[in-house]
């Protein structure tokens, strides 16, 4: 697959007029998308809050512009879509990288099919399947002939004393902080 191959979702983003009227601030192709070859995988920034309960302004420029991790910000959301091309399987039969978030992520498979992958097990999901990702140890396999969209909503999270008591120790250091393959600390912190 090439970048060529990508279906780049529509984003419609509303917002107010100087009067408090509803308006559509912008109608179009999500600007923020990248594409690993490495993985197969296309990623899609679809928007991004930072804080909460998340300021809601009339007209705010465009919060995904800065560059693309995994998590989303200190006490944020994110919403992205990724497509998982097929054939791109490592040795171990994963698609991506193992890796864990401290985060709650609720992924929706709108279209094909994909295993998740878990420490002790794997779940198949298809299209209409819902999985809620809270903050696991997981890696993600496109083991189909066709192309799967997964919309992902992540919710910053922290880990509870209890939990953190059987993770392993360097839990937080083990974190993906970062996008799937930039090195720790690649990015101003907060982007």
């Amino acid at each position: 697959m090439t970048p060529e191959s990508l279906t780049v979702p529509r984003r419609v983003v509303t917002g107010h007029d100087a009067n408090g009227v509803s308006v559509v601030l912008s109608d179009g192709l999500v600007p923020v998308h990248r594409f690993m070859p490495q993985d197969g995988v296309g990623f899609y920034e679809v928007w991004q809050t930072a804080g909460a309960p998340a300021p809601i302004v009339a007209d705010e420029g465009d919060p995904t512009l800065d560059s693309i991790r995994v998590p989303p910000p200190v006490r944020g959301t994110k919403v992205r879509v990724n497509e998982f091309f097929p054939g791109h399987l490592t040795p171990e039969g994963r698609q991506s990288p193992v890796h864990r978030t401290q985060s709650v992520d609720y992924g929706i498979v709108l279209e094909g099919e994909i295993v998740l992958m878990l420490d002790d097990s794997e779940v198949t999901l298809q299209a209409g399947d819902v999985v809620i990702q809270r903050g696991t140890d997981h890696a993600w396999a496109n083991r189909t002939d066709k192309v799967c969209r997964v919309a992902f909503i992540l919710i910053d999270g922290e880990f509870a004393p209890e939990l953190l008591g059987v993770l392993p120790d360097d839990v937080h250091a083990a974190l993906m902080t970062e996008g799937p393959h930039d090195e720790p600390g690649a990015h101003e912190a907060g982007a």
